[in-house]
């Protein structure tokens, strides 16, 4: 259980700092120019200037960061079902370790909540 434990948490950790990067920096850049958004919004916050470089870095990091981090995010649900089958979590903490991974910082805590259950009820791998 323990490479389980470790793949879980190298992926968590991963994609939680790309989620981060791509909502906290990537979205940003490339939409908040005061344009509507996604047909959602009406206007955004006029942070970026349209065709600055700032926006271009935006859109080249929603582009390529949010498609790696939708096919990691696929690796991660595997390791994370993987893990809870292993240490055989209850369903309601599994749904919500793996529903907390698309959440930005939350992910996080997810994580680190689910490292501490496995190693309290497992302690040879502490």
């Amino acid at each position: 259980m323990s490479r389980n434990l470790t793949a879980y948490r190298v992926m968590a950790t991963i994609v939680g700092v790309l989620l981060v990067v791509l909502c906290l920096i990537g979205v940003p850049l490339a939409n908040f120019d005061g344009s509507p958004m996604w047909g959602v919004f009406d206007s955004t916050p006029t942070w970026v200037t349209p065709g600055s470089d700032a926006q271009h870095l935006g859109e080249l990091i929603t582009t390529y960061l949010g498609v790696a981090h939708g096919w990691l995010y696929m690796i991660f649900l595997f390791s994370a079902f993987l893990l809870s089958r292993r240490a055989r979590w209850d369903f309601p903490f599994t749904l919500v370790t793996l529903v907390c991974g698309t959440i930005p910082l939350v992910s996080f805590w997810a994580e680190h909540r689910a490292t501490q259950r496995v190693r309290a009820e497992h302690p040879e791998l502490a």
